[in-house]
């Protein structure tokens, strides 16, 4: 199974992001993750760069996470950052200050979502389909769903879908804001979306950003800390494996709470 990566586009004042493991359906292995890590610090630290577009190569943005893979990671209590690298969610230390764009297409699971979410700008294509689905696996998000999720479009319609790990559309997502646009092309017009924001004066967009940020409540913050420290006793339930089985298994899961 060959590793992923992320494929880096460097176009005038803006950086493309490409999520690059379409033969898995991006799904998101080790590497790809660190190198995800590693394309938005470029982004951070090259004085030349204004805006990020995160999108995927393939049919697909993500499949989500590859399990096996993140199984010692989820019980170590942290999400690791590559070295250099700056967190993509937005959850372990400093935060990207300058806007990000993110297009979808297709299967767009799990951490696709906590990503759009940590982004600025979101559009759909017609045919994308969302799911937060850990509750199916055992677990539950912890790459910021349950804080940012409610906070964006709304507690009800939050709730409808991370509780029962149900897939939803694109028209869903826009009615919810979850999206801000639909699409023919998101790649495209996601890019479109960059150059003008690249076009404005870099200090006020910046300002304009960490203003919004600032106005987010402190207890988000707080709430962010506990995620993955309250994974780690899941991660030790029959439920966790019984989830890992059925993923592997492709079937649903049959769980007892223990």
């Amino acid at each position: 199974m060959s590793a992923g990566t992320v494929r880096v586009e460097r176009r005038g004042h803006v950086l493309a992001m490409g999520l690059d493991r379409a033969a898995k359906r991006n799904a998101f292995d080790l590497p790809m993750w660190d190198a995800l890590c590693r394309a938005y610090a470029e982004l951070e630290r090259d004085g030349d760069l204004r805006v990020g577009v995160l999108h995927a190569l393939g049919d697909h943005f993500t499949g989500g996470l590859d399990l096996p893979q993140w199984g010692t990671a989820f019980s170590s209590g942290k999400w690791t950052i590559a070295d250099g690298g700056l967190d993509p969610l937005g959850m372990t230390g400093p935060r990207v200050t300058k806007p990000v764009i993110v297009a979808v297409q297709g299967t767009c699971l799990t951490i696709g979502i906590e990503l759009m979410l940590a982004c600025d700008v979101r559009i759909a294509a017609p045919t994308a389909r969302f799911g937060q689905i850990e509750v199916k696996r055992g677990i539950y998000p912890v790459g910021g769903a349950t804080l940012r999720f409610p906070r964006e479009v709304g507690w009800g319609n939050a709730m409808r879908w991370l509780l029962t790990g149900d897939e939803f559309d694109a028209q869903e997502a826009l009615r919810i804001g979850l999206v801000q646009e639909i699409h023919a092309d998101p790649v495209s017009r996601a890019l479109a979306l960059a150059e003008v924001v690249a076009a404005q004066a870099p200090l006020g967009v910046y300002a304009t950003l960490a203003s919004s940020r600032a106005a987010v409540p402190s207890a988000e913050r707080a709430a962010e800390a506990r995620l993955m420290p309250e994974l780690q006793p899941i991660m030790k339930s029959e439920d966790v494996a019984e989830g890992l089985r059925a993923f592997l298994e492709r079937r649903p899961g049959k769980f007892t709470g223990r």
